[in-house]
């Protein structure tokens, strides 16, 4: 997947993802984006649970956009689950980076 931030994300721990606030709004509007990136999150979450295979998800918070590099244990319709029920919004995230 290309980039679509902009800047350069901000990098955080993911003990802080729970902290962030995260908008209602859809980040990628785009259909096609949005099916890229459900691929890429079943192939994450795959690569996690096999080999505890950490990959870079970039997201955008209230605050801009950020990053942390973790392992994917499980995702739903709506979420990405990480250890310690950490969950981030999939309409935040704009792309995983292997």
């Amino acid at each position: 997947m290309n980039s679509t931030a902009t800047k350069k994300p901000t990098m955080v721990e993911k003990e802080e993802i729970s902290k962030l606030s995260f908008p209602k709004e859809e980040v990628l509007k785009d259909a096609d984006k949005q099916k890229e990136l459900k691929a890429a999150l079943d192939k994450a979450m795959k690569l996690g649970n096999a080999y505890k295979g950490k990959v870079k998800i970039v997201f955008e918070d209230s605050e801009g956009v950020k990053a942390v590099e973790t392992t994917i244990w499980g995702i739903t319709d709506k979420n990405i689950l990480l250890k310690q029920t950490t969950i981030i919004p999939i309409r935040r995230v704009l792309e995983i980076k292997f």
